[in-house]
């Protein structure tokens, strides 16, 4: 029943899950009955995982409207970079990008690509790390894979790139390779084909936090590699056309 819905439980429970490195099925679950209250339990885990940040991720639901989650662990590809592995952890290259802006709220009038690509005053290569608490993440409930943070479990933030990537991003050749051996090698190609589609979309969400998008915030936009999992630890090294990026992914005992 949703009147029994229990928002800082559930985040309490995936905050446990995520720190034993476990999974558990949606059934065992008591389920967001909406992104409301998906977001109500989302974040208390960011309060839980005492997430300070101002690194986000966005996606659309099923039924299109865009949705963001706090990237945890966040940390810069300047020297050594590490990242926890967990069994079904997996790896997306990504694009990100920095505000130089605000974008408010604005329900009268829905903001444009261009308008918000003039609100980026940075844009950088990336890489996202994901293991959700929930064994099917968000094949059977997305409002739960919401609340856990859309299954973030990290993000690396590489060198800057041109701005104009955000145009030009698909099709650049991508290489990524995980302890010696090749994972990814084609075409950068990201699910919506714009790798700004699903920013737009959450810029256009009128039921957002008040304080989202602001100047300063990093936003990643969705994989350009597909989601690949990493069956154990070891060095990660990406190659999008000539610009590189190297982390690791290590097993803590």
């Amino acid at each position: 029943m949703t009147d029994t819905f229990d928002p800082r439980a559930l985040a309490a429970r995936l905050h446990g899950l995520r720190q034993a490195g476990r999974q558990e099925t949606t059934s065992t679950f008591t389920l967001p009955a909406d992104l409301h209250q998906a977001m109500e339990t989302q974040n208390f885990l960011a309060a839980a995982d005492g997430i300070s940040s101002n690194a986000w991720k966005v996606t659309a639901s099923p039924q299109g409207q865009g949705v963001a989650g706090p990237l945890h662990p966040y940390v810069e590809a300047v020297s050594g970079a590490s990242i926890r592995w967990y069994p079904g952890l997996k790896f997306e290259t990504e694009i990100a990008v920095r505000l130089g802006k605000d974008l408010p709220i604005r329900p009268e009038r829905p903001y444009s690509r261009a308008e918000v690509v003039e609100a980026i005053s940075a844009v950088h290569l990336g890489a996202e790390l994901l293991v959700s608490a929930v064994r099917e993440s968000g094949g059977i409930s997305f409002p739960l894979f919401l609340a856990d943070r859309l299954g973030n479990s990290g993000y690396v933030l590489g060198p800057k790139v041109d701005k104009s990537v955000v145009d030009t991003a698909g099709g650049t050749p991508l290489r990524v390779t995980h302890a010696g051996r090749t994972i990814y090698d084609g075409p950068a190609q990201h699910p919506k084909g714009d790798v700004l589609t699903w920013l737009v979309d959450y810029a256009n969400n009128g039921s957002r936090p008040e304080a989202s998008l602001k100047a300063g915030a990093l936003v990643t936009t969705g994989t350009l590699s597909g989601a690949v999992e990493l069956t154990g630890p070891g060095e990660i090294d990406i190659l999008f056309g000539d610009i590189r990026l190297g982390f690791s992914v290590s097993k803590v005992d």
